[in-house]
């Protein structure tokens, strides 16, 4: 039963998003409709969910917009982020800025940014506080992503500072604001978002790996953005020793350095080294699940967590 509320409230989701993307201006109707028909996995509102069911809450009609909100801005930060990627396709489409140009790309980011204003509004302070921390750290964490990568620095504390704020941050706050909701105890509020927290980091991890040895046409994305910018994990683990073996073989022979970089960092065993990484932090996730209750929406938490791990887009 818990599962098909689930199901239906991402339905839900799936109307608030395009209602929230409406506009009598053209052209952010436009952009704001062709992101957000692009699909993607919500997996951010799917946590929101069942963290609100798991913590014993029933009100899933009342975490439709909250768990839209937090959908709407992991897309705002797409947009943005495939201006600053120069990232062509995305989810098996074309950019939003390389279809309407770069000023009116930002101008959408900044458009699905505001409306999440309007959602959150009803919930208050005590919401919008989780919510505006969780952008603040989204923010904090991709501006120190572009420092590490145009200074060369990046090494394995500064990924995971970066990881924590730009990726775990949102899943954090979206588990939280769902158990805070359900009105559960302190216990289960904090469980629940250490959850959150470490599904988070497992997941941008496994997005890193992926951009290495994942299938274009499978993930609908180029890879090797990241690598190709100084950034990830396998950079942080070995990238700048890669990066220069690259660069003199390209001296002496015609290769295409991006496939030439990905294939040195397949052989270099970082891979691996990542692929611990992530099922370290995915047993974290599950280790807190242990302070919550048991349910079906539990074990649906539990789930997502093994989705996360094996997922191959």
């Amino acid at each position: 039963m818990e599962v098909e509320m689930v199901e239906n409230g991402l339905k839900a989701v799936e109307q608030e998003l395009r209602a929230a993307v409406n506009s009598d201006v053209n052209t952010l109707y436009d952009a704001g409709h062709h992101i957000i028909d692009s699909g993607g996995k919500r997996l951010r509102p799917r946590v929101a969910l069942l963290a609100h069911l798991a913590a014993g809450g029933q009100a899933l009609d009342q975490m439709i917009p909250l768990a839209s909100a937090i959908e709407l801005v992991h897309t705002a930060t797409l947009v943005h982020d495939d201006i600053n990627d120069h990232s062509l396709t995305r989810r098996g489409k074309i950019t939003v800025h390389a279809r309407w140009g770069r000023t009116f790309a930002l101008l959408t980011g900044d458009y699905l940014f505001t409306k999440v204003y309007e959602m959150m509004a009803p919930y208050g302070p005590q919401y919008n506080v989780v919510m505006a921390d969780a952008c603040v750290k989204l923010v904090e964490g991709e501006t120190l992503q572009a420092l590490a990568a145009k200074a060369g620095t990046m090494d394995r504390e500064t990924y995971k500072q970066i990881i924590a704020r730009k990726t775990a941050s949102l899943f954090e706050a979206g588990a939280r604001m769902g158990a805070m909701l359900a009105g559960a105890d302190e216990a289960v509020v904090t469980a629940l978002s250490s959850y959150g927290y470490n599904l988070g980091l497992a997941f941008q991890i496994v997005d890193d790996i992926l951009d290495i040895v994942g299938d274009p046409e499978t993930l609908g994305k180029p890879v090797g953005l990241d690598v190709t910018q100084g950034m990830g994990l396998m950079m942080a683990q070995n990238g700048r020793k890669v990066l220069g073996e690259t660069a003199t073989m390209t001296a002496e022979v015609e290769v295409d350095p991006i496939q030439e970089m990905l294939l040195q960092l397949r052989e270099s065993g970082a891979v691996e080294v990542a692929r611990l990484q992530a099922y370290e932090v995915a047993q974290r996730a599950l280790a807190a699940l242990a302070e919550v209750p048991p349910s079906p929406a539990r074990d649906e938490l539990e789930a997502v967590v093994n989705l996360v791990i094996e997922r191959q887009k």
